[in-house]
């Protein structure tokens, strides 16, 4: 099966969940390309249903329909149904993958196709089809723009006012022509986000965050997962959300109690989590397969720091961390993934001593991390770590 994956906003972290996503429901999985925000997956099974709203660095999958040469693709398109609505009237758009992200690129993804003759192909190849079939369809811009983690715009996820959306991908050798089949709904992870009886907004992880930890921590279906810095429970959730048991752990009782009080109201069973108030350096805890976390990253800083308070911030959560680790890591038999302060100061940012974790604890850490998360204009960035014994 080969799929198009487009990826958030951080394409690195995003593709590292997927591969860790894929390998945890043990489906082998190869991505052979990546263009722009955008990856060509090819599968041994068929993806599940809503998959999508598993992952949280993928904002939409198109299944691929045809692949090849541009008029082989146009011919074998008549073979299939491309609008499955009812209405006569059609708001469409056409994602364009066919090349990299350059210096030079506009900003308008429909745009970038007019030097592209055999992208316009696919263009006047759907116009023509829709009038064929009597449909009163009209080509819809690509809506509003992400910024990645490089700085570079990309067109963000439609709305629900295009009803069918297809995707154009170029893997230097073919054209692979998709439909979208999901796409991340913003509207209900927001609106569970917000509605929930206790939040905490500025020391509290964000659900899309929440299930890149989960994922990369591997830790599958009906096995159980460790948050020792759990606040009020937005990990716990997201877990318990893919039908993985949950230990939250947090010093704060008032946090504890907002997780409670959280967890009640999505009407998770009590069966599936346990909540407990103390020093996850020293807290005793039933076997587990892993963790994923976000610590304590620090003073939330509304300016520059000086590299001498920097160190001293990242220094204590290296000790908090070993501390932790060495506590648990005896009842954990997988990964321990976790975010660790990446500090802007006058000159560059600093990150916490990895070296000095690893030799402490006896983990290794997995090639490819750290892996950063931040937005430019943020003082207090993140590393992401993941390691194994």
């Amino acid at each position: 099966m080969k799929y198009v994956f487009i990826l958030g906003r951080n394409i690195e972290l995003s593709l590292a969940e997927v591969k860790s996503y894929f390998n945890k429901i043990d489906d082998i999985i190869e991505i052979s390309h990546v263009a722009k925000n955008s990856c060509l997956v090819k599968t041994e099974r068929p993806i599940e249903e809503n998959i999508i709203s598993k992952l949280g660095g993928v904002i939409g999958i198109a299944e691929v329909l045809e692949y090849g040469k541009t008029e082989d693709i146009l011919k074998k398109l008549d073979n299939h149904e491309l609008y499955f609505g009812t209405s006569n009237k059609l708001n469409y758009c056409l994602w364009d993958f066919s090349k990299d992200i350059k210096e030079n690129d506009k900003d308008n993804n429909n745009e970038e196709t007019e030097d592209n003759e055999e992208v316009e192909e696919f263009f006047d190849y759907l116009k023509s089809r829709f009038k064929k079939e009597k449909l009163k369809a009209t080509l819809k811009r690509l809506p509003a723009k992400i910024t990645l983690q490089n700085g570079k715009k990309v067109p963000n996820i439609s709305s629900s006012l295009i009803e069918e959306e297809y995707v154009l991908f170029f893997d230097k050798k073919d054209f692979y022509f998709g439909r979208i089949i999901q796409k991340c709904s913003y509207e209900e992870i927001e609106q569970r986000d917000m509605n929930k009886p206790v939040r905490r907004e500025e020391l509290s992880i964000s659900p899309r965050l929440s299930k890149i930890l989960i994922n990369l921590s591997e830790v599958a279906e009906g096995n159980t997962l460790v948050d020792p810095f759990c606040g009020i429970g937005v990990i716990l959730s997201e877990a318990l959300l893919q039908g993985i048991d949950v230990i939250g752990i947090d010093r704060d009782g008032g946090a504890i109690k907002g997780a409670r009080e959280n967890l009640e109201w999505f009407r998770f069973s009590p069966k599936k989590y346990f909540l407990k108030n103390g020093d996850s350096s020293k807290i005793g805890i039933s076997k587990a397969h892993g963790i994923a976390t976000e610590p304590d990253l620090g003073e939330i800083l509304k300016k520059i720091t000086t590299e001498k308070k920097a160190k001293e911030t990242l220094g204590n959560f290296e000790a908090l961390m070993i501390n932790v680790i060495n506590n648990l890591k005896w009842e954990v038999s997988g990964r321990i993934v976790f975010t660790a302060p990446h500090i802007r100061t006058a000159k560059k940012r600093l990150g916490c001593n990895i070296d000095r974790i690893l030799k402490e604890t006896g983990y290794k850490l997995k090639q490819g991390f750290p892996i950063e998360e931040f937005k430019h204009n943020q003082i207090v960035g993140r590393q992401i770590f993941v390691l194994y014994k």
